[in-house]
């Protein structure tokens, strides 16, 4: 399954033409990327498989952060569980069952977005179920956490965190907001990895070993 964001038309030119100058590229046409944000599979480790998604084991009301820890630093994020209870939960459980640990940032667009959680590194990797979105509400702005999908309702294990404010279509679920100077500093860091060209030829592939060593959830 490869995570995309659909680009369209003239507003999609005007973007590609903005991000060239600025001597960045966008994602590819369908969800493997903002091809998008979609969600794509080749490398490393078989991930863990589950029958189903989790069951519901959060409660909206209360608060939860979530510390990701990377090679290259961690990012502090605040999870909106009252504004996407199913996708924070997927999120917790995938977190608290280590499948995001060791899992590669795998497609990297500086000024756009870091897309990870996929443990093989691959793009096409998942959780082994899909789940439905959840409605969005908010802009995709800088430090945005949202997930990657393969289109409507095809949600996994994959996610991207948005670099710079980018004009998506909220189609894209939005579940975390990463806060802090520090914690944006080392986002600034893993989307200034070098790229290269990836299988599909969009220049995305990091040639840098970048990845998630450990996601801790903490809940108020």
């Amino acid at each position: 399954m490869q995570l995309r964001l659909p680009l369209g038309g003239l507003a999609a030119l005007l973007l590609l033409a903005a991000l060239a100058a600025a001597g960045c590229q966008t994602p590819a046409a369908s969800p493997t990327s903002v091809s998008g944000l979609m969600a794509s599979q080749g490398g490393q480790q078989a991930p863990k498989q589950y029958n189903s998604p989790p069951s519901m084991t959060i409660d909206p009301a209360r608060s939860y952060t979530a510390t990701i820890h990377t090679t290259m630093g961690d990012m502090c994020v605040e999870l909106f569980a009252k504004d996407a209870p199913r996708t924070v939960n997927n999120f917790v459980f995938l977190a608290r069952e280590g499948f995001y640990d060791n899992a590669p940032f795998h497609r990297i667009i500086k000024g756009f977005m870091v897309q990870t959680g996929d443990p093989t590194g691959t793009g096409r990797g998942g959780p082994g179920y899909r789940f439905g979105d959840e409605p969005v509400a908010r802009e995709y702005v800088r430090g945005t956490v949202a997930m990657a999908n393969a289109g409507k309702d095809t949600n996994g294990s994959q996610f991207f965190i948005v670099h710079q404010d980018y004009p998506l279509a909220k189609n894209y679920t939005i579940f975390g907001q990463v806060t802090g100077k520090p914690d944006l500093e080392v986002l600034d860091k893993i989307a200034s990895v070098p790229v290269k060209a990836s299988p599909g030829g969009e220049m995305s592939a990091p040639t840098q070993d970048v990845r998630i060593l450990s996601v801790e959830v903490a809940e108020k």
